[in-house]
Formats: C-alpha cells, sequence, structure tokens
C-alpha cells in the first residue's frame, strides 16, 4: 500500500497536501481498501469554512458510510467535482486525482496531530485504527 511521504496524514485516514497558503486533502489508499466499492462522495460547497476535526463531507461505499473529518482549519476554495461523479474514480488514484477540497489555509497549522508517511504506515500496520 502506498503513502506519499510529500503528504500529511491523520489517525482518521485523511491525507493533507500542505502548501504556503492552500491545501489539498483527500482520503488515504488505506482508507479505500477498508471500505470497498465507493458509490458516494458528500462534499461542501466552496466558501465553506471549517475548524480542524470538523467533519466536511461523507464517503459512502456498499458498505458503510463514513464521515470525512478535516485535518486542519480552512475555507473551501475549490471541490473536485470528479470525485463527486465518480466517486469510483477513488479507487484507482486515491493521491492525485483523487483529491477530495482545496482549502484556504485559516491559522496556524497543528503538526503535531499529522502523521507522517511513516508514521501513518505504522499506525495501520498497528491495526487498533
Amino acid at each position: 500500500m502506498e503513502f506519499p511521504v510529500g503528504l500529511k496524514y491523520t489517525k482518521d485516514h485523511e491525507w493533507i497536501e500542505l502548501g504556503a497558503n492552500v491545501a489539498k486533502v483527500g482520503v488515504t489508499a488505506y482508507a479505500v481498501e477498508q471500505l470497498g466499492d465507493i458509490v458516494h462522495v458528500d462534499l461542501p460547497k466552496v466558501g465553506d469554512t471549517f475548524d480542524a476535526g470538523a467533519a466536511f463531507g461523507t464517503i459512502e461505499s456498499t458498505k458503510t458510510v463514513s464521515d470525512l473529518y478535516m485535518p486542519i482549519a480552512g475555507k473551501v476554495l475549490e471541490v473536485n467535482k470528479a470525485a463527486i461523479d465518480q466517486p469510483e474514480s477513488l479507487q484507482n488514484d486515491p493521491y492525485v486525482k483523487g483529491w477530495l477540497v482545496k482549502l484556504e489555509v485559516k491559522g496556524a497549522v497543528d503538526a503535531a496531530s499529522l502523521l507522517d508517511a511513516k508514521a501513518y504506515e505504522s499506525f495501520v500496520a498497528d491495526g487498533s485504527n
């Protein structure tokens, strides 16, 4: 399973790519694998703002519906329409084409709440999540 090194991860199985003022958020390959066949993604509207840890949408598979949690505080700048129109595409490419939202970063990022690729890999390998 792939966990790109340039990304940060949450224990809720979201990934984030931090830029200077803009961040991309998606779900990890581990989450996609656990969910199985993804059939629906519900995402916020452009302009919506969220605190770190807030639910910002849902992802539905043939097994379950799971909340998506915002890794950092921010304002939604863009939503990946392809993920909404073709949710199954997340299974093929959760990290590049499978981003969910782009955010304008608000305030300081709590780096302590984010995991690097190695720490996330250990976290999912532990199996207690």
